[in-house]
């Protein structure tokens, strides 16, 4: 039989499941979530090992209006995506079928030509006999191969949205290894859990003035042991007080969430030290952006 293969981007507007969706796929955590929007920040690989086929999925920032430099980074980097891959999934929501978001990314799908698959997700929020009109209104507005009602949270749909994908594969190598799920050093996944907790956690705006840069990470074989050391930046005083908390409760909270993900992904005991850093206004300096991986 010939080997199938082929790069998938998952576009769409924020917190419409992208992430939710990658991890039903792979059957394993690779991208954080969580309820609120623009949670993911950077394009996450995810690998699809299928029968004599593999889809490497691209996870995508939610496409959105900018209104710092690390937004205009976090859009830039999805609408590369559409020009970087072979097949464009994109992704809406059912309660919200019609997002302001969604005029731009069709406008990137006619420039780049690429063929494309629409997901409506979280049909189980919502009566089954409104997605009809939603795949009728789409039918104008863009020619795609496919559209496909999904629960990404339930799975419901999923395994119809991997066989239409499969039939879009063209004949191509094996990119990467049949045990290899993501292509992100674990580094990347443990700065991405604690910003996780940060959100999940934490209220307002705080969430978004976070970024996390894992700065040790040594692993004691001998003893199960792995001792991790992270700075959480912030943008000002006021907001490192109040992620740190009141008697250190709000930062001792977030390492212990942190710690105990941790240690059910890697198998080991996990040591968390988690300091938080000042630095001024790092989502609107360019050079801040770059040294924090965005």
């Amino acid at each position: 039989m010939t080997f199938l293969s082929g790069f998938v981007a998952i576009v769409g507007p924020p917190n419409v499941g992208k992430s939710t969706l990658l991890n039903r796929v792979l059957g394993t955590k690779v991208a954080i979530i969580s309820p609120k929007p623009q949670t993911t920040r950077n394009r996450i690989i995810g690998i699809y090992h299928g029968e004599q086929y593999q889809i490497v999925f691209m996870d995508t920032p939610g496409i959105h209006k900018t209104r710092s430099l690390l937004h205009k980074s976090m859009v830039t980097s999805a609408k590369a995506a559409f020009k970087e891959v072979d097949i464009v999934v994109v992704m809406i929501e059912l309660p919200s079928p019609d997002p302001p978001e969604i005029s731009m990314i069709l406008a990137n799908l006619k420039t780049v030509r690429k063929p494309a698959v629409l997901v409506v997700n979280k049909i189980d929020l919502k009566q089954r006999k409104s997605i009809l009109p939603v795949i009728e209104t789409y039918k104008d507005r863009y020619p795609f191969k496919t559209i496909i009602p999904i629960s990404a949270l339930r799975g419901e749909g999923v395994e119809v949205l991997l066989e239409e994908l499969k039939a879009l594969l063209k004949p191509g190598p094996a990119f990467f290894p049949p045990e290899m799920k993501t292509d992100q050093p674990e580094s990347f996944l443990v700065s991405e859990i604690i910003r996780e907790k940060i959100y999940l956690l934490t209220k307002k705006e705080l969430p978004y003035a976070c970024a996390v840069n894992v700065e040790l990470m040594e692993e004691v074989p001998e003893k199960n042991f792995l001792r991790i050391s992270a700075k959480i930046h912030v943008e000002s005083e006021s907001q490192k007080k109040i992620l740190i908390g009141r008697g250190g409760r709000m930062i001792r909270d977030i390492g212990q969430a942190a710690r105990l993900e941790m240690e059910k992904i890697f198998g080991a005991r996990v040591y968390l030290d988690l300091l938080v850093r000042v630095e001024k206004n790092w989502t609107r300096d360019a050079k801040a952006l770059r040294r924090l991986g965005y």
